[in-house]
């Protein structure tokens, strides 16, 4: 079943009458091209409103239909697809990132340099590695991660102008198109859940393991041994 990603709590919502409406608004007399359902070949905009039945919040966006239209993509509400993650990411990393998306329809180019500045952010603060360009940073950290991870952060770096951007300043604006801005920001969202958030999920189970050995030993001492009052 198809299904639509809630840009607040992420939630995955089924497509139906509850959950969904569409409109969509056209001029009908100046193009005069009607299809079966009265609608604007030409010149129709379909507007899809969401509402989601776990945080009630509401998600608008606008596609175009038709010839005149049929390049339109445009984020209503939320203006940004950023996901919300968590605090425990260093505040300036989430920034970062979060600027990167909803600046990435209005101006791939900035939104490619937030995007390479939050990258170096992460690997700076979680593997402590430092260098001159972002370029050599990646390159450290090919002995440090999982081969199918660095994998992806290498093949990225070969697509367009990605990876010649890495070895420049990234305070740098540099061309790129939007493709390729994307490609970063979905990078970045990869890399925070395979560092960050894996990394407090097993720190969270490695306590409740330490907290359920240390009730489990407590018990023991101060179970009572039958035997001591059979005399």
């Amino acid at each position: 079943m198809a299904g639509f990603q809630c840009p607040y709590c992420s939630m995955v919502m089924p497509i139906t009458s509850d959950t969904t409406s569409t409109q969509y608004p056209c001029f009908k007399a100046a193009d005069g091209i009607l299809n079966q359902r009265g609608l604007c070949v030409d010149s129709c905009i379909a507007v899809t409103f969401y509402k989601c039945p776990n945080c009630f919040k509401y998600t608008v966006q606008a596609f175009g239909k038709g010839n005149h239209f049929k390049d339109l993509s445009v984020k209503i509400i939320p203006r940004s697809s950023a996901k919300k993650f968590p605090n425990y990411i260093p505040a300036l990393i989430r920034e970062d990132y979060e600027e990167a998306c909803s600046i990435m329809d209005l101006s791939p180019k900035a939104s490619a340099t937030l995007a390479r500045r939050c990258l170096q952010g992460m690997i700076r603060d979680y593997w402590g590695i430092s260098d001159k360009t972002l370029y050599l940073e990646i390159n450290a950290l090919k002995d440090k991660i999982q081969l199918d991870l660095w994998n992806s952060i290498d093949a990225l770096r070969q697509i367009g102008n990605i990876g010649a951007h890495m070895e420049m300043d990234t305070n740098l604006i540099v061309e790129i198109d939007a493709n390729e801005a994307n490609s970063l920001i979905q990078l970045i969202e990869l890399l925070m859940k395979e560092w960050y958030i894996a990394r407090e999920e097993r720190n969270n189970l490695l306590q409740i393991y330490k907290e359920s050995t240390t009730k489990s030993r407590l018990h023991e001492k101060i179970k009572i041994n039958p035997l001591q009052f059979s005399q």
